[in-house]
């Protein structure tokens, strides 16, 4: 098996625990603050993972390319606005509808590779995103 491929796997488990475990810890909270501590308690964890790793002296690295810079707080931004948007879906929803609705994030960044990379859709690829598409609709709606 491929490495990408367990990791991709390995996300796909850790993510369903984020909605399962988020859905138990907002009964009763604001989405926003809990997403708050939530981003600390990730921060935390990964400053941890960058020294066990040995790899601090890289993060002058990243500061130094501007360009790198800003795309990766551009990303930072955007997966904060997602997180806000996911708990307060899964605060107010069922996770059974907001999860794979969620998913068409997969979707959107087919389409967004195709647009700004110029990445190529084959006839397989494009069943793929119309049967996730209509999956994560019927799933939800269903």
């Amino acid at each position: 098996m491929s490495t990408w491929l367990i990791y991709a796997l390995l996300s796909a488990i850790t993510a369903a625990l984020v909605a399962i475990f988020g859905k138990i810890g907002l009964q009763n909270l604001d989405a926003n603050t809990a997403t708050a501590i939530r981003s600390i308690v990730m921060a935390l964890f990964l400053i941890g993972v960058v020294v066990v790793q040995g790899k601090l002296e890289m993060i002058g690295d990243i500061v130094a390319d501007r360009k790198a810079l800003l795309f990766i707080v551009l990303s930072g931004v955007a997966g904060a606005l997602s997180w806000l948007f996911y708990f307060m879906a899964i605060k107010n929803g069922t996770v059974s509808q907001v999860a794979p609705i969620d998913k068409l994030s997969v979707v959107f960044a087919v389409i967004l590779a195709v647009i700004l990379f110029g990445e190529k859709i084959t006839l397989f690829t494009g069943v793929g995103i119309g049967l996730i598409s209509a999956g994560a609709l019927l799933v939800a709606l269903g």
